[in-house]
C-alpha cells in the first residue's frame, strides 16, 4: 500500500480494556476519512454484553471485531477485500487484539461452512452497495450463528434500511430496533434454523458477449463492476490489446474475468487473473472455466498476490474511483512485474488525467480512442 495517512484515533470513556484505539486505513477501503456511524453505534451497544464467539461480516479495517475482542470469547473478522484483510490483520496486531481475520466473499454458498458458529455477528452494510449483496450477505450471517445465536445490523435509510428490515423479517424468528441515533439504526435479529430453507443459492449469473469474433460466457455476480453486461472500455481494451502465443498475460484488477478469458482465447499463452475482491476472483475462476481457459486466479491487493511472477502483456481496466492510493500502487505494481520488453495495456475513461500515475514507465502512448474511454500502451 501507498504510504499511510494519520491513523484515526477511538478513546473509550470505560475503565476496562485500552483507552485508545488506533486505526490504519487506506484508500480503496470503505469509511477511510472517520470511523463509520453505525459501527459506532453497533460498538456503544455491544460493549457491556456477552458476545461469546464474534463474527464481524463485511469488515472494513477491523474497528468493531478490534475494541470488542476483550468483550467476546473469540473473534474472527471477514471481509472480501485483500486491502481491508490487511488492513484488518494490523489494526488487530497493533491495538493488542486477539483476533482472526478471513478474507471470504461473505456468502456462505460459496465460502462453505465456517470452522466455528458465532454466538454474535456485526453486519455495517457499506453505503452505495447493492441490496441483494447485502441482503444474501444477511442470510449467510445468520447461517453462520448457533441457534438463538444474534445478529446486530446498523444502517440509515439511505443504505436501505427498510430492505434490510424486510430481509430480515423473512429469515430470522425476531427482529426488534435496539439503538438509534442520528438517522442511524441497530437491529437485532435471532437465528431461525428453519427460516428460508438453509443457505442461499449461489449468486452467480451468466452472460454472453462476442468480441473481436469470439463468443465469451461470462459468470457475474451483483456487486461486481458491469455485472449486468460488457463495458465498453473493457470492449475496447480486449480489442485493442496485442497478445502473442507463449506470452504471460495477466488480467489485472479482472473484475469476473472477460479479458483473461479473453487473451486465453486469442492465443496460446498462459493467463493469470488478480483482484482485490474475493467475490469477483470466484467469479472469474467459473468465467475462465466456462470458457476453457487454463488459468490461475489469486484473490490480492493490486499486484501483491503475483508479486513474484513476470508478465509479457498486463490488461488492466483499473477502478479509478477507487482514489489516488489504488492508482499509484497498481501501475507501480504493474511496472515491477512487467517483464523487459513487456507491455503493460490500460484503459480509462477519457474525461480522467492519469499520466502522473505512468511515471513508473519509460514509455505511454494512447493507441486506442473510444466515445468514453481511451488506451494507453505503457512500456518500459
Amino acid at each position: 500500500m501507498t504510504a499511510d495517512r494519520e491513523p484515526l484515533v477511538l478513546g473509550s470513556r470505560t475503565d476496562a480494556g485500552p483507552d485508545r484505539f488506533e486505526f490504519h486505513t487506506a484508500d480503496g477501503v470503505a469509511a477511510a476519512d472517520a470511523f463509520c456511524p453505525g459501527e459506532l453505534l453497533a460498538l456503544e451497544h455491544l460493549w457491556g454484553r456477552d458476545l461469546g464467539r464474534l463474527r464481524t461480516v463485511g469488515a472494513r479495517y477491523g474497528v468493531v471485531g478490534v475494541v470488542l475482542a476483550d468483550r467476546a470469547t473469540s473473534v474472527r473478522m471477514t471481509t472480501a477485500s485483500a486491502r481491508a484483510a490487511a488492513l484488518c490483520e494490523r489494526n488487530a496486531a497493533e491495538n493488542g487484539a486477539d483476533a482472526a481475520v478471513e478474507l471470504a466473499t461473505g456468502l456462505a454458498s460459496i465460502d462453505g461452512s465456517a470452522d466455528e458458529r458465532a454466538d454474535t455477528a456485526v453486519f455495517v452494510p457499506r453505503a452505495y452497495a447493492p441490496i441483494e449483496v447485502g441482503i444474501r450477505r444477511i442470510r449467510s450471517a445468520l447461517d453462520s450463528l448457533v441457534s438463538g445465536g444474534a445478529l446486530y445490523l446498523a444502517a440509515k435509510p439511505e443504505t436501505g434500511l427498510g430492505r434490510y428490515e424486510d430481509a430480515l423479517a423473512g429469515a430470522a424468528t425476531t427482529v426488534e430496533t435496539v439503538a438509534e441515533r442520528d438517522g442511524w439504526s441497530l437491529l437485532r435479529a435471532e437465528e431461525s434454523p428453519a427460516a428460508d430453507g438453509g443457505r442461499p443459492n449461489p449468486p452467480f449469473d451468466r452472460i454472453d458477449a462476442t468480441v473481436d469474433g469470439t463468443d465469451l460466457e461470462l459468470v457475474t455476480a451483483p456487486g461486481l463492476f458491469a455485472a449486468g453486461a460488457l463495458d465498453g472500455g473493457t470492449r475496447l481494451l480486449a480489442e485493442t490489446a496485442i497478445v502473442e502465443d507463449g506470452d504471460a498475460v495477466l488480467d489485472l484488477c479482472c473484475g469476473y474475468g472477460p479479458l483473461a478469458a479473453c487473451a486465453g482465447r486469442a492465443a496460446d499463452c498462459s493467463v493469470w487473473a488478480t483482484d482485490d475482491d474475493a467475490l469477483a476472483t470466484a467469479a472469474a475462476e467459473r468465467t475462465l472455466a466456462a470458457n476453457g481457459v487454463d488459468g490461475r486466479v489469486v484473490t490480492g491487493d493490486c499486484t501483491a498476490g503475483v508479486a513474484h511472477e513476470s508478465f509479457d502483456t498486463i490488461l488492466c481496466n483499473p477502478p479509478t474511483h477507487a482514489g489516488s492510493g489504488v492508482l499509484a500502487d497498481l501501475l507501480r505494481g504493474a511496472a515491477a512485474v512487467l517483464a523487459p520488453g513487456g507491455r503493460c495495456w490500460v484503459v480509462h475513461h477519457r474525461a480522467l488525467d492519469l499520466d502522473g500515475y505512468f511515471a513508473p514507465f519509460d514509455r505511454v502512448e494512447t493507441v486506442a480512442t473510444g466515445a468514453e474511454h481511451v488506451v494507453r500502451l505503457a512500456s518500459d
